[in-house]
């Protein structure tokens, strides 16, 4: 008979708190980061415009993923708005994207007046089916977004060959897979253009910040680096605004962690790759299904992410959340949440630019309607999986500890339980 649930009074399996990415104690900075730091404040320059830390990190990023051009801007959804920036689409033109992904996906998007359309996800990765891809392109569809959802690659050959019939533009959504390859290219150098983010939670922070990455420039008329500095091409001298666009500046402060944070990656990967590995293994025989990653792959956990099955309890997803977390455990049912994108206020009703409604409200814009169920699969993945902040701060008896909490609660849950 198993002990009682710590929910119901009984003594948690994991007797202290986790590492967790919000602090010190999942998060790997120290003397490094304080070092660059202290260059920065000596120097007194701490904007890219006087300072070296900004470009000293874009060549950094660009020589570890091979790229021509790695431009630093202040978040990863700033990141993908250079990159929705740089394409141009026309008002109303389509960007097909997950439904199982951040908000910071779609807002460079509709900052566009470009229309979202949400194609489904496969059920055992969670990542774009590349079938539901297809069938969602239409003479408007000017681009792919491809996230690779909880640090997994996604199907990246299957996505670039549909992109290749229809001559449209892929964008990788990077935020979660940092040094995530597929048989040895990473992620994020496959598409069209790469897209990071350094936020808090990320595999490197930098607090907030991302990066763009492209072995090309100025394919439609305008340079990448341009799109995340209000259109100015420097080089010129004076001021000389070409196009419509933001300042998505990086401070020389954020880039200074960055070089610090860049320089560990590797080994911060590694740490988080060891664990969910571990985890996997010991979950064996426990009533649940781990996100699948695909073969010859190499996914690096931003979350570690398992699907539970409704029919197969006796209580609601969402209960065994509540107990999980009595547990010890940090996670949660759903991502972005426990319902889709797309059933979002902001999209589902159109709260956007004043009352106008664009543009989804646009006369070229497709009529969808955001409340039906227009990707049954990611509907049911946000109801049914649960997602665990992962971290390199794990060490080797963390994986057995959570196995042991999962197993506890699905069986004290479980039809037989």
């Amino acid at each position: 008979m198993t002990s009682p649930l710590a929910i119901d009074g009984g003594s948690p399996v994991i007797p202290e708190r986790l590492p967790s990415i919000r602090d010190a104690s999942g998060r790997s900075l120290g003397a490094e980061e304080l070092e660059q730091l202290r260059e920065v404040i000596t120097s007194g320059s701490l904007s890219f415009l006087y300072g070296r830390k900004t470009a000293e990190f874009e060549a950094a990023f660009a020589a570890l993923y091979g790229v021509e051009s790695a431009v630093s801007v202040s978040s990863g959804t700033a990141a993908l708005h250079t990159a929705l920036l740089y394409l141009n689409p026309e008002p109303g033109d389509e960007v097909i994207l997950s439904p199982i992904t951040d908000m910071g996906t779609a807002i460079p998007v509709l900052s566009q007046l470009a229309v979202p359309v949400f194609a489904d996800v496969d059920p055992r990765t969670q990542s774009l089916d590349p079938a539901s891809v297809e069938e969602r392109i239409t003479e408007r569809t000017r681009a792919i977004i491809v996230t690779h959802i909880y640090g997994n690659p996604a199907d990246m050959d299957a996505i670039m060959a549909i992109a290749a019939r229809y001559g449209l533009f892929v964008i990788e959504d990077c935020a979660q897979a940092l040094l995530a390859t597929d048989r040895g290219r990473l992620c994020g150098t496959m598409g069209d253009i790469g897209c990071f983010s350094f936020q808090q939670s990320k595999h490197m922070t930098t607090g907030d910040g991302g990066m763009v990455i492209a072995r090309e420039d100025g394919r439609f008329g305008r340079a990448l680096r341009q799109c995340a500095d209000k259109g100015w091409p420097r080089d010129k001298g004076g001021r000389d605004h070409l196009f419509l666009a933001p300042n998505y500046h990086m401070t020389e402060l954020q880039a200074a962690v960055g070089l610090a944070q860049l320089r560990k990656l590797p080994g911060m990967v590694e740490r988080r790759i060891r664990s969910a590995e571990r985890l996997t293994a010991a979950l064996a025989g426990v009533d649940v299904e781990p996100i699948a990653i695909r073969a010859e792959t190499q996914g690096t956990f931003f979350f570690y992410g398992f699907r539970l099955a409704p029919e197969r309890l006796r209580v609601p997803v969402t209960q065994v959340m509540k107990a999980l977390t009595a547990e010890g455990i940090d996670g949660f049912v759903g991502y972005p949440g426990p319902i889709p994108l797309y059933k979002y206020p902001v999209i589902r009703e159109h709260k956007t630019f004043g009352t106008s409604g664009w543009p989804f409200t646009l006369a070229a814009a497709r009529n969808w309607n955001y409340a039906d169920e227009i990707c049954p699969v990611a509907e049911k993945a946000c109801r049914e999986t649960v997602c665990m902040w992962w971290t390199e701060g794990f060490g080797d008896d963390h994986p057995g500890e959570i196995a042991a909490a999962i197993a506890k609660v699905v069986a004290a849950y479980g039809q037989q339980g």
